[in-house]
């Protein structure tokens, strides 16, 4: 990880740390990827030769950031999709900081609308962390839109279970799919796309 890249990371994380302790209202905190978490998608994008990443809830950018520095070794790009502008802003500014601004595209989408836009097998990684409760009207697009070998990625499966409930069951009724939970940040729910 570039030391100037994981700086940032580290700052961002610290302050939405204190920010957040002071919100009595959940949306209206930051709500930023665990470090673990996020060096577990950095290393999964490397694992999985990773170039064509989407990203769905933006937040301040932290798992953005994540997301380009392995795109960056990948030769890769993200696109990262929010429905707030203001905060894609944020994330814009300290993406434009870590000298990653060539790797990443924002868009100010509809995580669903935006979805219904890619081709089958148009992705090789999709990580939602937006509005859980809105995945399942998301459906089927993002199993479709993986590749082959290509991962889903939903985060808070183990700190938000029922809100992840509806997408698990989707994703484990998927034959396409191969799926299991990770223990990493606020828990990984991962779906692979079966190669054959």
């Amino acid at each position: 990880m570039d030391p100037t890249v994981q700086q940032i990371i580290d700052d961002l994380t610290r302050a939405a740390e204190e920010h957040d302790a002071r919100q009595a209202d959940r949306l209206d905190r930051w709500r930023v990827l665990e470090p673990d978490a996020g060096r577990f998608l950095w290393f999964l994008v490397q694992s999985l030769h990773a170039t064509t990443i989407v990203e769905i809830g933006t937040s301040r950018g932290v798992s953005t950031l994540w997301l380009a520095a392995a795109a960056r070794a990948t030769g890769g790009r993200v696109v990262t999709i929010d429905t707030d502008a203001t905060v894609q802003e944020h994330a814009r500014r300290s993406v434009e900081r870590a000298g990653l601004s060539d790797l990443v595209s924002f868009r100010v989408e509809d995580g669903g609308a935006a979805l219904a836009g890619y081709g089958d097998g148009e992705l090789d990684l999709l990580f939602l962390d937006a509005e859980r409760t809105e995945y399942p009207g998301w459906w089927p697009h993002p199993s479709r839109v993986l590749r082959p070998g290509g991962v889903l990625v939903a985060d808070n499966a183990t700190s938000h279970p029922e809100e992840i409930a509806l997408l698990r069951e989707l994703v484990e009724a998927d034959p396409a799919l191969v799926t299991t939970t990770i223990g990493v940040g606020k828990g990984e729910l991962l779906a692979l796309r079966s190669l054959t």
